[in-house]
């Protein structure tokens, strides 16, 4: 079994390939996204040009995201959640995390895609990057509870 790297853990023969090679159409805001991870990493640029919405392709840069693509080690697919998106939608987003090594460096590429069917087919419109979140400190004062959760105040355990 060819395994698609869409992470579905279904063939490819039976997942992917028929979305990208358009035997078959993405029934879903999702399955067009898995369709297009699936293409970065099998350098099917053409599909990934084709998914994406007519309006929005005039900056799509075909040999800058084919270097990129072929310079990428792709190590996965999580969708976080799919909103709306289904087959009786018009709209849909996709929250995923793409993993690649880019230059032996681990990488991931968060984001909340956005979809919209046009003439019953789904197209990719625009990504909305989304970022990690700060950080937040919590200022704990010398008298009170050590947040480390022994009971004891924060001078006298975590605080010395």
């Amino acid at each position: 079994m060819n395994v698609c790297t869409c992470g579905s853990g279904a063939d490819y023969t039976r997942c992917c390939e028929p979305i990208i090679t358009g035997t078959e159409p993405a029934l879903t805001a999702e399955q067009l996204m898995r369709a297009r991870y699936c293409a970065y990493t099998k350098l099917q640029m053409d599909f990934v040009f084709e998914s994406t919405h007519p309006d929005h392709r005039a900056t799509f840069d075909v040999a800058g995201t084919r270097a990129w693509a072929e310079q990428s080690t792709w190590q996965g697919l999580e969708i976080i959640s799919a909103t709306q998106g289904g087959e009786g939608d018009e709209v849909g987003e996709v929250e995923f995390i793409a993993r690649y090594k880019e230059k032996d460096i681990n990488r991931e590429h968060h984001e909340r895609g956005q979809f919209e069917k046009l003439d019953g087919r789904w197209f990719f419109t625009e990504a909305i990057m989304v970022r990690k979140k700060p950080l937040t400190v919590v200022k704990v004062g010398r008298n009170d509870p050590c947040p480390c959760g022994s009971g004891l105040k924060q001078k006298k355990c975590c605080g010395k």
